[in-house]
């Protein structure tokens, strides 16, 4: 079974007859809905095998949608779609337990190769995405925790989770443009290129997984 959680319900009736046309033997489109905060109810009532989550869903937003689905729900595969090319984005769903990542500006008909790569147990990521993670890995120094203060590894976590200038400002108790300030003096001292490069140091550091201070 699957569901579809996409602002656009145009999108979804597309996406669901794509689905039914090409691979209806595998995969038999449940129900859809266009607001984040129904997604973790459709995929209880459907008893959804994977769930397609489209990463801009007003007010909630997708990445936080993606953590309440496999919160509540871990054995449901999620696809993450994207119609940007914000790789910052894309890891920050990752992170939060999507098996996959796809934009939407591909040919709807690929989307029909990684459910089934998905469906089988093995995760999808696009190639320039797997690149810019490993090699913020491979870039990371010892005793970077060591460096920071609270409010940097507080602000890491939230630069992690993907969160937007203005939603980090509002926990850090600080102007959008003081967190813009504070965002580049962080990626300085992480030595990482942009925000996808530190959250993939954070998911190596733990630090979205409470093992680590």
């Amino acid at each position: 079974m699957v569901v579809i959680v996409d602002d656009h319900a145009l999108f979804a009736q597309g996406l669901t007859l794509l689905l039914e046309s090409r691979a209806g033997d595998r995969f038999v489109v449940a129900g859809s809905t266009t607001a984040g905060e129904d997604a973790v109810a459709l995929v209880g009532r459907e008893q959804a095998d994977i769930a397609i989550i489209d990463l801009a869903l007003p007010p909630l937003g997708g990445v936080e949608t993606i953590r309440r689905v496999v919160a509540g729900y871990p054995a449901t595969q999620v696809l993450a779609l994207s119609g940007t090319e914000d790789l910052g984005l894309a890891a920050a769903a990752l992170r939060a337990g999507a098996a996959g990542f796809l934009g939407k500006s591909a040919d709807p008909e690929v989307l029909v190769a990684p459910l089934l790569t998905i469906a089988a147990g093995v995760r999808v990521v696009r190639a320039d995405l797997l690149d810019a993670l490993l090699a913020a890995g491979d870039r990371a120094g010892d005793g970077v925790l060591d460096r920071l203060g609270s409010r940097e590894l507080q602000l890491w976590r939230l630069l992690a989770r993907g969160l937007e200038t203005s939603e980090i400002a509002k926990p850090m108790l600080v102007s959008e443009r003081t967190a813009k300030r504070m965002i580049a003096s962080l990626l300085h001292k992480l030595g990482a290129a942009n925000r996808i490069e530190a959250a993939a140091l954070a998911g190596r550091y733990g630090l979205l997984d409470g093992d680590r201070r």
